[in-house]
This record gives structure tokens, sequence and C-alpha cells, in this order.
């Protein structure tokens, strides 16, 4: 996977910090005096050392001396124990205000990616895994929030930390300072070297974690079509391809990001020998204290701390920046074409619609729908059928504005949809789809999801009308029974006469109709059609039919094939043309006859 661009992603989450500048100019004042306070504990560990010491060798010499001052050494003491407390106490205080600036750059993020994936196009969620999708939005983003916990609250800690301890050391003696320095190029250079080879296999890792999500989400919401073609094994194979994938960039990447600790380890080691051998020689001349050179060594040992610390944390910058990315794609996809400006509103919406030249492509090398002109009058019955690919849902697709025609309009009422907001526009319909969509929830709420606040009266009325009630009453908590997405225990044509209850209640000036009644058995079914005939008195409603036996009483049938409309007229008027429709229906016909 070739390596994406690392300095501009860490630039955009800086942006998102920056929103709370505040907060981090707080946290980075609390880590700063944590810092000092402790630091400076060093230095006064070594002046208690060379006193010690200095009144040792006087007494071993022989030599007149006022001897170990013990208040002195007392007084240091309770210093240190007032700086310990306070370091501790603001390290306390660093990580709250740390962890609560990073819960909330992590919260704009996360709200911002909820806000684009309601602003991004059908055709976007078409061409994409939802495993991948649901990766992105929650793996990516809980390894962004961990990231940015650990980089507010240890790193800038480290930095500062290592910055007052160069300060210290050069205090306490130049020389000595460089032999400790000349080891950091060298430690930058390994760390960047190896950040460097790591960070395309983060990336790989992440990218691996989404396709395996994708398939894991695929193949347990498709467990029942899985199994009824025996396909277990193929689909395990493929999970154990896209497992060992993500084992192999899960195995490398953190072993060559890991190279950095034991580096910087063996560097600042011989930094330590170079310091041991200078600060004994410097005592041996007199040029400085024995205490300083324990202070030093301590500084010296307390300085790779910070460094490793930091290094560590490289390796979860890399990961998470690697995640930040996959986050920016899909912040940076193309949104919807923005709302008008100034926005239409139909104020007493009848359901009148026309299409005017329509021309239409999913992809521009392939012309699906041209040049389509259709007029529906309020009220009207329209079924629209054809074989697969024909273009029939297409045409519901471009009526929501799920989809944007490339040219031509599309009106209702008069009024350019495009020139209504989405929100009003799809307030004018009620959808019934082959494919039914529940969520976890009572039935009462999957009912009222098209219409909240409904009274329960008029929930229960609706799911009279759709034939429900009498299976929803002999559940045992009736419409207060719990059902997930997948509809629990309820059959596929129990499912689809919550979604018609749901259509129902909501009262749509046009009704969308794609084979709702393909899952239910045929006196079902022709219950429904009898709901159906007193919920469509006088709205507009397309449907979109496989079965031409459910369309004969439609008031306009259009036949279309290729992105056209080839014929159309009534039931009677089709048959009479001896056409395609005709074709189409008598197969149908001679089809149930035969079986």
């Amino acid at each position: 996977m070739k390596p994406k661009n690392f300095k501009h992603t860490v630039s955009r989450l800086i942006v998102y910090l920056r929103r709370y500048r505040s907060s981090l100019g707080l946290v980075l004042a609390v880590a700063l005096l944590g810092t000092l306070f402790q630091i400076a504990a060093p230095k006064l560990t070594g002046l208690i050392v060379t006193e010690l010491f200095d009144g040792a060798l006087a007494r071993l010499q022989g030599v007149e001396s006022p001897g170990i001052d013990m208040a002195f050494i007392a007084r240091i003491l309770v210093l240190l124990s007032i700086l310990y407390a306070f370091s501790a106490l603001f390290s306390y205080v660093q990580l709250w205000f740390a962890g609560n600036l990073a819960q909330r750059t992590v919260f704009d993020l996360r709200r911002e990616l909820n806000h684009k994936f309601a602003k991004l196009p059908l055709g976007y969620y078409d061409a994409r895994s939802s495993g991948d999708l649901l990766s992105r939005a929650v793996n990516d983003v809980d390894n962004v929030s961990n990231t940015l916990q650990q980089v507010v609250s240890q790193f800038l800690s480290s930095v500062i930390t290592i910055v007052g301890i160069v300060i210290m050391m050069l205090a306490v003696n130049f020389w000595m300072t460089v032999a400790v320095l000349v080891t950091l190029p060298l430690s930058f250079f390994g760390m960047k070297t190896i950040a460097k080879r790591s960070m395309p296999h983060f990336q790989a890792m992440q990218r691996s974690l989404g396709e395996l999500n994708g398939h894991v989400e695929e193949t347990y919401s498709a467990h029942s079509t899985v199994k009824a073609y025996g396909t277990e094994q193929e689909n395990l194979r493929a999970f154990r391809k896209k497992n060992e994938e993500l084992y192999r960039a899960g195995k490398l990447a953190p072993f060559i990001s890991g190279l950095v600790m034991p580096l910087i380890s063996m560097i600042n080691n011989l930094g330590y020998i170079a310091i041991c051998l200078l600060g004994g020689f410097l005592v041996t001349r007199g040029a400085i204290g024995i205490g300083d050179v324990q202070a030093f060594i301590q500084y010296s040992r307390s300085f790779s701390q910070p460094l490793m610390q930091a290094a560590n944390i490289v390796n979860m910058i890399q990961s998470g920046v690697a995640s930040a990315e996959r986050i920016f794609e899909i912040l940076d996809e193309a949104e919807e074409i923005p709302e008008s400006s100034k926005p239409s509103r139909i104020p007493s919406p009848r359901g009148e619609v026309r299409f005017e030249r329509i021309d239409f492509s999913y992809k521009e090398e392939t012309r699906l729908i041209e040049s389509l002109n259709l007029h529906v009058d309020q009220g009207a019955k329209v079924a629209i059928v054809g074989p697969t690919g024909a273009g029939k849902s297409t045409m519901v697709n471009l009526l929501m504005r799920f989809y944007e025609v490339d040219a031509g309009r599309i009106t209702v009422d008069g009024f350019d949809i495009a020139m209504l907001t989405r929100e009003d526009l799809r307030s004018l319909f009620g959808m019934v789809l082959q494919d039914t969509w529940l969520f976890t929830g009572t039935i009462r709420d999957n009912i009222a999801f098209g219409k909240p606040g409904a009274k329960e009266v008029e929930i229960q009325e609706a799911a009279v009308l759709a034939h429900a009630d009498v299976f929803i009453r002999q559940l045992p908590d009736g419409y207060d029974t719990v059902i997930n997405e997948e509809g629990g225990s309820l059959s596929q044509g129990q499912k689809q006469l919550l979604t018609i209850a749901r259509a129902i209640l909501a009262d749509p000036v046009i009704l969308l109709l794609d084979e709702a009644t393909s899952n239910v058995d045929t006196r079902t079914e022709a219950y429904i059609q009898q709901a159906m005939k007193s919920l469509m008195q006088d709205r507009t409603t397309f449907i979109i039919a496989h079965r031409l036996s459910t369309v004969r009483d439609a008031d306009l049938i259009l036949v279309m094939d290729q992105g056209s409309i080839i014929e159309q007229g009534t039931h009677e008027e089709l048959l009479k043309l001896q056409g395609f429709y005709s074709e189409l229906y008598n197969s149908q016909f001679e089809s149930a006859e035969t079986a």
C-alpha cells in the first residue's frame, strides 16, 4: 500500500486540537509545572550527596570542618517531599485535562463523520463495503482517540521533560551535557528510519482490518443464505485469507516500530558509559562535586526515560495517523449536490409528477436513461414493469433524489424537486420495499418510525389496515415486543407487514411500492391489496412490479427496457398491442399454468 501524507494528516488533527486552545494551553502549563518540580529533585539530591561526601571525606582526612550539616539536609529533604508531592499532583491534573481535551477533539471528529455520512450520496454506499465503513467509524475513531490521549498526556510531557533536563544538565556541566547530546542525532535518525519503514505496515493493518470487518459483517448478516447454499467452507477460506493478511500486517507493524526502544536504549547506554568516565575524571580534577556527578547521572537516566517513552508513543502515533487518514478519506469525499440557497416549498402537496427529458447514468460511459418523459396525474396508480436492469428502481431513486439527474428535470405539483430540500421532498413519500428494514426496538417504535410522536390508537389502526395487528397481539409482549434489525423470530412476511403498517401510518402524498407483497402468502396478499386500495385512494402511487398479475388494475402501466419507456397504457390496452408487455404477461401466465 502506498504511504499517505503523514505531515498533512497530522496538521489536520492539530486543527481539531486548536479548537480548544485554552484547554491545550492549560495542559501545557500543568505539564511544564509538573516537569519543573520533577527535574529540580536530582539537583537537590546532589546537594545532599555532596554534603555527606565532603563531610565524610574531611573526617577521614582529619581536616577540621564543621561536619555534616544535618539541618541543611533536613531542609532539602522537606523541600524534596514538597516537590515530589506537587509533581504527582500536577501529573494527575495533567492526565485529567489531557483526557478531556482528547475526548472533546474526538467527539468533534466523530460528529463530523456522522454528519458526513448523512450527506454522502447513495452511490458512495453502493460502491463500498458496509463493514469497512463501520470499521472506519468505530475502530479507526477509537484508535485516533487513544492516540490523542497518549500524545496529549504523555508525549507533550516527555518533550517538556527532555528540554528541562537538558537545561539542568547544562547548568551542572557543559562537556558532560555534550557527551549526552551527541547521542541524540543517532536516536532521532534511528527513530525516523524505523518510523518510515513501519508506517506502510500500519496503514496495511488498518486496511486489512476494514476488509475483515466487511467480510464478517456480510457473512453473518446473510448467514441463512450462506447455510442454504452450503458455502460455509468457501466463506471460511476467504476469512482465513483476510485474517492471514491482517496477521502479517499486524505482526510486521509493531515488530518494526518496536525496534525503536531497544535501539535508543543501546545508544543511551553508550552515552551513560561516556558520562561515568568523564564525570570521574572531572571529580579527580576537582572541577565538579561528587553530588553533581550523581545528579547528572540521574538526569541522564531520566533523560533516556522520556526519550524512550516518546519513541514508544511514536508507534501509536503511526497507527493513529493511519486511522486518521482513513477517516479523512471519508470526510474528503464529494457530498450530495448542496441544497438551493432559496429552497421552494410546496404549500399543499397533491402528488402530480412530471419527468421532463431526463438523462441519467450511473457511469459516464454507460447511459441508462435517455430523454425520458412522463406525466403522472394526481392520485394516479402507475405501475412500472420490465426486465431486470430496465431502470424501474432507478426512476424511484431519481424521484426521491437519491441520485441526481444528468439532464432534464423532475417536478412535483409543478415544483422542480432540485429546488426543494431533500427533507421536504422525501417527507412527501412513503416507501415499502421488497427488502424489509427494521431496527432494534419495540414493534410499536418500528411502526411509528415514519411518524414520530404518533398516538397509540394511530399505530394500532395502521397495523389493523396492514393485517399485522393479529400476529402482533399473539406475541408475548404485543406491541412492546422488542425485535432486532433481523426481525428476531418474525417471518419474512410478518416483517413486510410491519413496513406496510409503517407506510400507512406515515400517510404520505405519494406511495412507492417495490413488490411490497412479494414475501407474503396469497391469502395475506389479498388482505393487503384491499388495505392498499383504501390507502392509495387520492394518492399518487408508483408500483414496481415483477408479477404482472398484481398491476392489472393500475391506471397506467409503464413498460421499460434499457432505460426507456417502450410501451404505456392500461392492462387491456397493452394486451391489445400484442407487444413486449403482452409477451411478458403471457409468459408469466403460461408459467403459472405449467406450475
